[in-house]
């Protein structure tokens, strides 16, 4: 069965699939919070993306599109995607899951950025994210790695 990407719906389902993430938070207590207001409905845009295996959703992300007036981590300033809580259920992990959500967020053809969990270093180098070379403050306690497109090269 081959594996396909797709936008999360904002829905009860959803949210009850997210539980078995370990990185379940504020970001997903809001949007259940927001859906028992009735503040957003199944087509709002969710910033989550997933692949499921069958029905159940075994890997996720989040992606949002970053305006270029708040870039600091790229020079140019530019417009990039921030990708957060990439993660795959345990059982399904080395399957290339992960890497399908990467090349999926990669075909937007934006710079990304990322702050990898602690041990997944690795996996990011393999889909070629680098250190941020930059001289600002790196006391925000943050490591980010970011991906530019092939034509897009950190300008310093």
């Amino acid at each position: 069965m081959a594996a396909k990407v797709e936008r999360l719906k904002v829905n009860f389902k959803t949210l009850e699939e997210f539980k078995k993430f370990k990185e379940y938070g504020i970001q997903e207590l809001s949007m259940f919070e927001d859906l028992e207001a009735n503040m957003v409905d199944n087509d709002s845009e969710s910033p989550f993306y997933g692949i499921y295996y069958g029905d159940k959703l075994v890997a996720r992300m989040s992606l949002y599109q970053i305006d270029a007036k708040f870039d600091r981590y790229f020079y140019p300033p530019q417009n990039y995607l921030e990708l957060w809580k990439l993660e795959v259920l345990p059982d399904y992990q080395s399957k290339g899951y992960g890497k399908l959500l990467v090349e999926f967020a990669k075909s937007f053809g934006l710079p990304i950025k990322t702050n990898p969990r602690v041990k997944s270093s690795g996996f990011w180098e393999k889909m070629n994210f680098k250190n941020v070379e930059y001289d600002m403050e790196r006391d925000r306690g943050e490591n980010p790695l970011v991906w530019y497109p092939e034509g897009v090269e950190a300008q310093h």
